[in-house]
């Protein structure tokens, strides 16, 4: 077995464009479930929306890419607005089977024949980023070393998208030390007591809603800003790897998402490629193709495992996570 490729692809996710996507969407979801208790499984349609908001006002609108940014983040708060004006008040688990509803919804939505003039159906979108690209800082040559060898565009896609994470960290973690970030975790712990002391609280529901939505979507906007919007992209698989990564760093965290990102892609990227290899040495009774399908059924044991025995995650307090309460 090649180790070298192996620990080489698994040391590159530590900067991947799909890592840092993923840890932004991961915050947002921190915002929804880990600060205000909401028990959204629909994250993937705000990565969705955010993403075919930025390429289709590109594409179809002759948009600036910065505009296409905000446009795609609009897009985050109009569905978080649809969304949880009529599930807000509905029970944890009702509104866990909404919120998974309404993503399948939006992603069955980019591929019907209605809107193909502008989402291009299961063929997604391309051909967006000549915008952002032409503002890249860097001149072209070849950087980093290692795993991280990036040409001037990989790198430029990487350390924009992490000053889009560090700012979404720092504005998680500045809202949480707030009275604001406190009235929402007040309405995590008990939302009558809250209630009671005057507070609205279906507001502050949806304004918890509304931005970790915007950050979700900024989260979608940083994924497909290398390549292109596949709307397969966007399946519940999507959503339940987030929840994995969350749970694993620690829901009621700031840098909690981010750790779960790295970890979660690394370790993902290791067994893939590690199992195929194992089964073309013949150390696994299947396929290489089999091989690759068994990291899915790890990750979800793993997910199991971390709810069971460590719910608030590696930087999480048990205190703070709904789950033992």
């Amino acid at each position: 077995m090649d180790f070298g490729t192996i620990f080489g692809n698994t040391l590159a996710y530590l900067l991947s464009p799909v890592t840092i996507a993923y840890a932004l969407a991961a915050t947002g979801l921190a915002v929804h479930f880990g600060y205000a208790g909401l028990l959204n499984f629909g994250m993937a349609g705000f990565m969705a929306v955010g993403a075919y908001g930025y390429a289709i006002s590109i594409l179809s609108f002759g948009a600036p890419w910065w505009l296409g940014m905000v446009i795609g983040l609009l897009c985050g708060a109009l569905f978080a607005l649809v969304l949880g004006i009529p599930t807000l008040r509905l029970r944890a688990d009702y509104l866990a089977i909404a919120t998974i509803a309404a993503a399948e919804i939006v992603r069955l939505m980019f591929l019907t024949e209605l809107f193909e003039e502008w989402t291009k159906g299961a063929g997604g979108l391309s051909g967006y980023n000549g915008g952002f690209r032409d503002i890249n800082p860097f001149p072209p040559g070849t950087y980093g070393f290692g795993p991280w060898t990036f040409n001037e565009v990989g790198l430029w896609n990487r350390v924009f998208g992490l000053i889009m994470l560090a700012l979404a960290i720092l504005l998680v973690w500045a809202l949480m030390r707030s009275p604001w970030g406190r009235v929402l975790k007040g309405i995590r712990e008990d939302e009558d007591a809250v209630r009671s002391l005057g507070k609205n609280v279906f507001a502050y529901k949806m304004q918890a809603l509304v931005v970790g939505g915007m950050i979700g979507a900024l989260g979608g906007i940083v994924f497909v800003l290398p390549s292109a919007v596949i709307p397969g992209s966007y399946s519940t698989s999507l959503t339940f790897f987030l929840w994995t990564i969350l749970l694993l760093g620690g829901a009621a965290t700031v840098l909690g998402p981010t750790l779960g990102a790295v970890l979660f892609w690394m370790v993902f990227a290791f067994l893939g490629n590690l199992l195929p290899q194992m089964a073309s040495a013949g150390l696994l009774p299947m396929s290489s193709t089999q091989a690759d399908v068994v990291r899915y059924i790890i990750v979800g044991i793993a997910l199991m495992l971390i709810v069971i025995f460590r719910p608030q995650g590696i930087l999480g307090d048990k205190r703070e996570m709904t789950f033992v309460k």
